[in-house]
């Protein structure tokens, strides 16, 4: 009975360490430090040496945009993303991308035309949690929408198992603007205007600061 009940514990262990904590608060101090607040005090992580996906939620207050960092500290993909609406909000944390598939239909919602709705998926929590191909203008329930060319670029990069994801209500661009900057990235006509209004009140990071 008493092994039964270590198996019990030890699965439940494992289980919320691939969900990490879903009422965390997560707040960027650096391009790869983290401090995460719980109801259980704070701790701060650093990602240093690590692949991670940060997504900034389409949120008031973040950016709506997803950015992949390898494990060189480079900041080397960025994709605009939707989140989700009101009443199905995407749980902030830091979380282990724990199943891939790369062929989906969402079985708690299901597009009534048979479609998959959530290929190239990368899920990150056991409550249904994903980043996927989805449309990055309309708010979900709850998984995080990326176009095409972001979800198959991340999904082909991120690594079961390894690869961590960042969800984060706050705003993360001032880490990374500079990096952004020097690998060609430049507002555009299709550059949403939520992101070119932020610009304009941004005050980046510089680089020897974000340590």
């Amino acid at each position: 009975m008493k092994k039964i009940w270590l198996i019990a514990v030890v699965l439940l262990c494992v289980s919320l360490l691939n969900a990490g904590d879903p009422t965390s608060r997560v707040f960027p101090l650096s391009k790869t430090k983290f401090a995460v607040a719980t109801n259980g005090g704070e701790k701060i992580v650093d990602l240093s040496g690590q692949d991670y996906i940060v997504v900034s939620l389409r949120e008031k207050g973040a950016d709506g945009i997803a950015y992949a960092i390898d494990r060189d500290g480079v900041v080397w993909w960025a994709a605009v993303i939707s989140s989700g609406a009101k009443g199905h909000e995407t749980p902030s944390g830091i979380f282990t991308i724990f199943r891939k598939e790369r062929s989906y239909m969402s079985k708690a919602h299901p597009d009534p035309k048979g479609i998959n709705n959530m290929d190239f998926s990368l899920w990150f929590t056991q409550q249904g949690h994903a980043i996927h191909m989805g449309n990055d203008d309309a708010m979900s329930h709850g998984c995080i929408h990326v176009g095409k060319k972001g979800a198959t670029t991340m999904f082909n990069w991120a690594q079961k198992g390894r690869t961590k994801v960042v969800v984060t209500r706050e705003h993360y661009l001032p880490f990374v603007y500079y990096d952004l900057r020097k690998s060609g990235y430049k507002e555009h006509s299709q550059t949403p205007a939520y992101i070119k209004a932020y610009l304009k009140t941004m005050k980046p990071v510089a680089p020897h600061m974000d340590q």
